[in-house]
């Protein structure tokens, strides 16, 4: 059922990381004052084009994983493949802010630096949800 708690947490994830990132700012630097993640698809790094790219799949993966609700055993695999690529973004997205051109001067962090955090949080938390689930159902079959 799409109303279950795992479906919110998903959803949630999908929002964070297919349409919230793409309005705040990841960091900024006196030689530009805002760096967004779609800013970065016109760089000439491909690492930094990975980072759009890659966002845009966790959201993607997230919002398939929702309407796999009757395979849980898929949601949950599919959750975890989500929970590395966010693993790996982040990696990304450290790695970018300590390479950072300028960096010796003043240069500040964006929120959208902690999304990764987040949608793993609550990628987590739907896998929590998705497990307690399989127990009940495997459960009430021994009952049977």
């Amino acid at each position: 059922m799409i109303q279950r708690i795992q479906s919110i947490y998903l959803l949630v994830a999908g929002i964070i990381s297919g349409g919230l990132t793409f309005l705040v700012n990841l960091w900024a630097t006196q030689t530009s004052p805002t760096i967004h993640v779609i800013d970065l698809f016109s760089s000439n790094s491909f690492l930094e084009k990975m980072v759009p790219v890659s966002f845009f799949i966790s959201a993607l993966v997230s919002i398939v994983a929702i309407f796999l609700f009757k395979n849980r055993q898929l949601q949950f695999v599919l959750n975890r493949l989500n929970i590395l690529i966010n693993l790996f973004l982040l990696g990304i997205l450290i790695y970018l802010s300590q390479t950072l051109s300028g960096e010796a001067s003043v240069s500040e962090k964006g929120i959208g630096m902690f999304f990764p955090i987040i949608v793993i949080l609550l990628l987590f938390l739907a896998n929590k949800a998705i497990k307690k689930d399989e127990d009940l159902v495997k459960s009430v079959d021994r009952l049977r």
